[in-house]
């Protein structure tokens, strides 16, 4: 009788001790509810809060640099077609600046969210005949890019605006190959 009351207590003492374990490991909510719970989700949101304000700065400050580079691809092609104005034949450095015309076109579509996907080849009808008029394409296309990048928001994506890459692209690649 003894080792029955001894067994029973032991065995109450050992499910004391895990119910005792167990309720240690919870948050404590339950018993004490001002310790999670609201002050919880207010921290969450926010949290949330915080990193919505930060993606938005950094898309306006994306999109800002965008127009950026638009405009310096304008700079480049007008001071393209002023060195063309001078003589019909590319120096070295018109061509590096048509290599860096390229870069900042392709940087740009890149940040449209368009890609390389053979729009960059033109077509036979589309290939002009000769520099002057290859120039006047470089020229009206990026126009037509910066013009596009200014109607854009930095939550839209604009598909002319990409086409209009990948003409300054083709053309660039053009010049650069013809001469």
């Amino acid at each position: 009788m003894r080792t029955r009351f001894l067994q029973l207590t032991v065995f109450l003492a050992f499910v004391l001790i895990l119910a005792g374990g167990a309720s240690a490991q919870s948050d404590g909510s339950v018993l004490f509810p001002d310790r999670r719970g609201d002050k919880s989700d207010e921290e969450s949101q926010a949290y949330k809060d915080m990193l919505a304000k930060v993606q938005s700065e950094r898309d306006k400050k994306d999109h800002e640099e965008m127009l950026k580079h638009g405009e310096e691809a304008l700079a480049i092609a007008d001071d393209l077609e002023k060195a063309l104005a001078g003589s019909p034949k590319l120096k070295t450095e018109d061509k590096k600046r048509l290599e860096s015309l390229e870069k900042l076109a392709t940087k740009i579509r890149d940040e449209l969210g368009g890609g390389d996907d053979g729009e960059v080849i033109a077509a036979k009808n589309d290939v002009p005949h000769t520099t002057a008029q290859a120039f006047d394409d470089l020229h009206a296309s990026t126009q037509n890019l910066v013009d596009e990048l200014k109607k854009t928001t930095r939550y839209s994506i604009s598909v002319i605006a990409i086409q209009c890459t990948n003409a300054v692209i083709r053309s660039a690649r053009l010049l650069r190959l013809r001469n």
